[in-house]
């Protein structure tokens, strides 16, 4: 019977090995593992963010709806701004598949400060703007505070504050007062911030009648909400220009608030890859210190490997036993990697409200990665283990 049939190395037999290699120096396991940990952490805590603050978009989108268009005015052909039509709302109703129709109007020269004592020209960058009742359903806002305008409030001097607006204003609540305008203005109610109309913010919103009778409001809309059925939202974005200005209506500008949104998570998943191929810089850099963790530790073990030949172990064996070893030390920077990223993340998430979202496959994967890393870090070790010589090693 000749050695290599007598010779075997049983699954059992490979990982006894593998562990007893790396716990005869778990120093230097640790920290060959922690390159790798390091690397891994940061790849998975970074997708596992990312994630994680597109779940919270989408939910937001899902729950605000992405069917909403927003009307502006465009220019002339000589580059003037091109006002929308006094008719404007009136029209857009007409359109089959329209739901609700909303509008702001910038009423130029009015001012709104916390008392009449401020200074004129500390505006804090907010602005009035005269508002249409159905505002509140097509531009898909929610109140904080108190009630949104309707037919009674919106012809006496009451306000809907914006969110920053009633922060820079000092006003926590509905039912204080405000100087707009030149004289007092009751806050009824405080918008709360919306991602599809973040301009909202920092106005402060009054009834189209009132502006009328105390600032000359000619009914000329500066911005238009539209909200449709989610299946003719592109057949009424086609149609909102001719209908607003059918002779030109190249002057119109339509645009989709969701769609900025969606621009930004692209944004985001561009600087999420940047992210992750810094991580991968780091865990190449583990898996380096894997491989030279090994090459010292076939030289350190010449004789071992030496006894283990003369005994019978191929250099399959060896190159196995090597393989084992850098393999089961990625592997452990790789669990606990996996950990860490997912410790990163989840208190990330829970600071800033989100929900945690890590798909299973990447922690299933980060284990992978760390493996493989091991796998080839170690073939040179091993290779080099094998072809040591049995005399020549316990000679030495």
């Amino acid at each position: 019977m000749s050695l290599s049939s007598r010779s075997r190395l049983r699954a059992g037999d490979l990982f006894a090995l593998g562990f007893h290699g790396l716990r005869a120096r778990p120093m230097r396991a640790i920290l060959s593992s922690l390159g790798i940990a390091i690397g891994i952490a940061a790849m998975i805590s970074v997708i596992g963010i990312s994630t994680s603050s597109q779940a919270l978009i989408a939910g937001k989108l899902s729950a605000l709806g992405t069917n909403v268009l927003t009307v502006t005015a465009g220019t002339d052909l000589l580059g003037e701004d091109a006002p929308l039509p006094a008719g404007s709302l009136a029209a857009i109703r007409r359109i089959d598949g329209v739901q609700h129709v909303g509008s702001t109007a910038m009423l130029k020269d009015v001012t709104v400060f916390r008392n009449a004592e401020i200074e004129k020209t500390r505006t804090g960058g907010l602005s009035v703007v005269a508002a249409d009742l159905g505002l509140l359903e097509a531009s898909g806002a929610t109140l904080l505070s108190g009630t949104w305008l309707n037919e009674a409030t919106a012809q006496f001097p009451t306000t809907v504050l914006g969110r920053t607006s009633a922060e820079r204003l000092g006003i926590q609540k509905a039912g204080g007062q405000v100087w707009l305008g030149g004289q007092a203005f009751t806050v009824v109610g405080i918008l709360d911030s919306s991602p599809l109309a973040p301009e909202l913010d920092a106005m402060a919103l009054i009834g189209e009648p009132i502006a009328t009778t105390l600032f000359g409001y000619a009914g000329s809309p500066t911005r238009i909400y539209e909200r449709s059925d989610e299946g003719r939202v592109a057949a009424v974005r086609k149609l909102l220009p001719p209908t607003i200005s059918p002779e030109s209506p190249s002057e119109v500008t339509v645009s989709r608030p969701s769609d900025v949104l969606a621009a930004k998570n692209t944004v985001d998943q561009a600087f999420t890859g940047l992210l992750v191929g810094v991580g991968s810089i780091a865990l190449l850099v583990g898996g380096i210190g894997v491989a030279n963790t090994m090459v010292i530790s076939v030289l350190e073990r010449r004789r071992e490997i030496g006894l283990r030949r003369s005994l019978g172990a191929t250099r399959r064996h060896i190159r196995l036993q090597f393989l084992f070893e850098a393999m089961l030390l990625a592997a452990y920077g790789g669990l606990a990697g996996t950990a860490l990223g997912w410790l990163i993340t989840a208190v990330t998430a829970r600071s800033n409200g989100w929900v945690l979202a890590i798909p299973p496959e990447v922690l299933v994967a980060g284990v992978a990665v760390t493996v493989a890393v091991g796998a080839v870090a170690g073939v040179l070790p091993a290779v080099r283990a094998a072809k040591t010589s049995p005399t020549a090693a316990l000679s030495s």
